[in-house]
């Protein structure tokens, strides 16, 4: 294994872009009704302070050449700052229309995402703008750019979803833009579809396959925990009970239904159980790689899944070519990664909560874990040290987006959540069988169904844990910011604390 003497220092790249890029950011929302300015103070610092968090975070030896460290870490930190900068002053804005927006009667482009029911039975997908037309007669066309979301009829969701992403449609409705005072894209409301061109034909190879995992698992026999898989396999959650994941959103463990590190480490703890030994740890790596691209293909791009597939790939690449990985310097250029692929995602809430959770596993979750090590039990203390960490990293941002905390989520997550990967393995267990046996996949469905319903009782009464709730929305800034400044001492005490106890082990004379 290569290690590098002088390892350059991502943390410090990172944690300036994040300063800058999420500061303009904020600076750029003053006049938002959900950013008001007491917020934009509070946020920014927020991502001061975790930022000088991030990058004092890994060790740095002081010797002679200290002075040659520092000044590394300052004109990486300064390169962090110009480069957040120029990725957030190229933040897409308000779509091109062409037309004046009262004039807009039809749009006209590509369907960048796949289309998803909402609750009230319409459906919902991004459009990548290509032409514009009037409301007038004769129309008047005009060329088009950026992106809109469009909310189209539910009848339409079918049709849809069987031509897939990337298909050309022609959207009859009228544009919403955005209120005063609110930032964004705006809004098309469709009253009528008109497919024009299919997608490209991997594309329509894609959407075939993932039509038929779909059908597979929403048979009549699987109605009850076939919506489940969907979720936690491909992240469909059309069908997904509403109850149970407001069950699982009110007992804090919501982040287990959306596609992130969790359901990837699942599928390559499988590929290396399976592959590992005919090919190696390094052709595992390498057959897993490939897989992990094709699944992030097939699934879609989401925020927290990118990062997890980028990271996963960073290691695998460490691996291969024998070099040092660490998982914090993997989790920066992650970062620095997928914000210069997507500069958009990094406004996202599941970006934001998807980096700072990992970060707080890292960083705040190793501490804890330490300072408890021979205390509890270590099969309870990782996942508790993990889940807690996680929970202090993500509190602010959580009680100010959400106006409310789930604290009792780090403690039913201990049951519900390997519970939960076990439902999705067994998930997996059933999609071969059904491709090779499928006689025997019935059986496995029916331990499925159990399982399922196990589930949904244990998030129903983990549910019922009391937590933290704000009735006013505009009220949860301030509390937003006394969770930061409670969450931000309480990780200086651990920290103090963990390094105080590993100086006074280091302080034990050896045994003779």
């Amino acid at each position: 294994m290569v290690k590098l003497k002088y390892p350059f220092p991502l943390s410090a790249l990172s944690a300036g872009t994040v300063l800058s890029f999420y500061g303009l950011y904020f600076f750029n929302s003053l006049d938002h009704p959900l950013f008001p300015g007491a917020a934009v103070s509070w946020a920014f610092a927020a991502v001061i302070l975790w930022s000088v968090f991030l990058a004092l975070g890994p060790p740095f030896v002081l010797t002679g050449r200290s002075s040659r460290h520092i000044r590394i870490l300052g004109a990486s930190f300064a390169l962090g700052l110009a480069l957040g900068a120029a990725l957030g002053l190229g933040l897409p804005g308000r779509p091109a229309l062409g037309l004046p927006e009262e004039q807009i009667g039809a749009l006209e482009g590509l369907v960048l995402e796949d289309p998803r029911a909402l609750s009230g039975g319409n459906g919902m997908a991004a459009l990548k703008l290509e032409r514009s037309w009037g409301t007038g007669n004769p129309k008047v066309r005009s060329s088009a750019r950026g992106r809109v979301t469009v909310i189209f009829p539910g009848g339409r969701l079918e049709e849809l979803k069987e031509f897939g992403r990337k298909s050309r449609v022609y959207l009859e409705g009228n544009f919403l833009p955005p209120r005063s005072g609110e930032g964004g894209p705006g809004l098309f409301r469709a009253a009528a579809v008109h497919i024009i061109s299919p997608a490209p034909p991997l594309e329509r190879f894609r959407t075939g396959l993932r039509r038929n995992l779909v059908s597979r698992f929403s048979r009549r026999d699987n109605s009850s925990w076939g919506s489940l898989s969907l979720a936690l396999l491909l992240g469909v959650r059309d069908n997904l009970d509403s109850t149970l994941a407001r069950s699982y959103r009110e007992a804090g463990i919501s982040h287990v239904l959306a596609l992130s590190g969790m359901h990837l480490a699942v599928l390559s703890a499988l590929i290396a159980l399976i592959f590992k030994p005919p090919l190696g740890l390094r052709g595992a790596a390498v057959l897993g790689a490939f897989f992990i691209l094709a699944y992030v293909f097939l699934v879609g791009s989401q925020p927290s899944l990118d990062r997890a597939a980028i990271m996963y790939l960073l290691g695998a690449v460490a691996l291969i070519f024998s070099l040092a990985g660490n998982p914090a310097s993997l989790l920066s250029l992650a970062f620095l990664i997928q914000i210069l692929i997507r500069p958009e995602s990094g406004t996202s809430i599941s970006f934001i909560l998807s980096y700072l959770a990992l970060w707080g596993i890292l960083r705040i979750g190793s501490k804890i874990a330490g300072l408890f090590r021979g205390k509890i039990p270590r099969p309870l203390l990782d996942p508790l040290a993990a889940s807690s960490g996680a929970f202090v990293a993500t509190s602010f941002i959580s009680a100010a987006a959400f106006a409310s905390l789930r604290p009792a989520g780090i403690l039913t997550g201990l049951v519900i959540v390997p519970l939960t990967t076990l439902f999705m393995i067994l998930s997996i267990g059933y999609l071969a069988f059904d491709l090779v046996f499928p006689f025997l996949a019935r059986y496995l469905g029916m331990a499925l169904s159990l399982l399922y319903t196990v589930l949904e009782k244990l998030a129903a009464l983990s549910s019922r844990a009391p937590g933290i709730i704000l009735e006013n929305p505009a009220g949860a800034f301030g509390f937003g910011a006394g969770i930061l400044i409670f969450s931000v001492f309480l990780a200086v005490l651990i920290f103090i604390f963990a390094e105080r106890r590993r100086l006074a082990v280091s302080r034990i004379p050896p045994l003779p």
